[in-house]
């Protein structure tokens, strides 16, 4: 058996325990950077929880290398169920494959005609500064859905469903449904409601406009300037291996809905903070700072607030001991 491991540069201590921990079972490896392809390989392992599984689908694109994403603290993920200190009891079960494959929807995207990377969450459309409209056409199959004035537009998987999109009140969608979810974020047309379209459609955000340029962001992460038009499409589904009968999608998402009617009466920065968290990852308070752009007084009193009632927790970082690293606790 050989196994590819993709950490992107995070954790080399991590990456070493792994190796160590193959090296005792037999099972062969090789290391994959940023920057390169995986060779043919069983499985890769990626390290990073959610957030590293989609940085190494959005790098190797086209691979159909199962995936087994690992996650450094004790927060299991949609993509990501295996803590780091578990996986040498799941390695028995890895080298003789004995696990299930699902297969997770993504969407091909194009920007202005180009191909970008496929995601895996979400592409929405903003411009580029909050709290500025923007006009566009939505198509879909190359019929004109609405013509609409708004915040901004999301397009979304049904992984995706329960991270931004459900914050822009679109709908929560079973991970096994083929449809895609379209949001319009804030419109001035108080009768616009989410779409259900089938995962077959081509959905078209057209006739973009605005004061300010705009852009498609993918997956939370990377921002492209878009002038006109982004089209979006299905793409081939990324293959996740699961090892836990316990820790589907449902189940965790059965948590985020029991954790969204706690933080109804939070102060709005600590469900900022709780979601940023959720979705990056792992982050220190001068990382937060920097996401939020918040003042550093709220950061440090929404960070206590959501310490205090247990939703997140505080370790010492590994690459650095002088400072503090903050993440989603376990939930019950």
């Amino acid at each position: 058996m050989q196994i590819g491991i993709f950490d992107g540069g995070i954790n080399e201590s991590a990456v070493k325990y792994i190796k160590n921990e193959l090296d005792k079972v037999g099972i062969g490896y090789f290391t994959i950077g940023s920057r390169s392809h995986p060779k043919s390989a069983d499985c890769i392992i990626v390290l990073g929880g959610d957030r590293g599984v989609r940085n190494y689908f959005h790098v190797n694109d086209g691979s159909n290398i199962p995936v087994l994403g690992i996650s450094e603290s004790e927060s299991s993920g949609f993509l990501a169920q295996i803590d780091l200190k578990e996986l040498s009891s799941y390695l028995n079960r890895l080298k003789n494959q004995n696990y299930k494959i699902e297969e997770v929807p993504r969407i091909g995207v194009k920007i202005d005609g180009k191909n970008v990377y496929p995601v895996l969450n979400d592409v929405a459309v903003f411009t580029s500064k909050s709290a500025t409209l923007m006009e566009y056409t939505l198509r879909v199959n190359d019929e004109e859905v609405w013509h609409d004035s708004c915040d901004g537009v999301i397009i979304s998987t049904p992984i995706g469903s329960s991270a931004y999109s459900m914050s822009a009140g679109g709908p929560v969608i079973f991970q096994d449904s083929p449809v895609f979810g379209i949001i319009s974020v804030n419109s001035l047309d108080v009768t616009r409601r989410p779409l259900i379209v089938s995962n077959d459609s081509l959905i078209e955000v057209d006739d973009i406009s605005s004061r300010l340029y705009c852009e498609a962001i993918l997956d939370g992460i990377d921002r492209f300037k878009i002038n006109k038009t982004l089209e979006c499409k299905k793409f081939n589904p990324a293959k996740i291996i699961r090892m836990k009968k316990d820790s589907t999608a449902i189940s965790a998402l059965a948590k985020k809905v029991h954790l969204a009617e706690d933080l109804l009466n939070m102060p709005p920065s600590s469900k900022l903070l709780l979601k940023i968290l959720e979705y990056e990852g792992a982050m220190t308070q001068k990382e937060l700072l920097t996401k939020t752009l918040l003042p550093d007084r709220t950061v440090r009193l929404a960070l206590s607030h959501l310490l205090d009632k247990g939703y997140v927790k505080k370790k010492v970082s590994i690459r650095d001991a002088r400072q503090k690293i903050y993440e989603i606790s376990k939930l019950d």
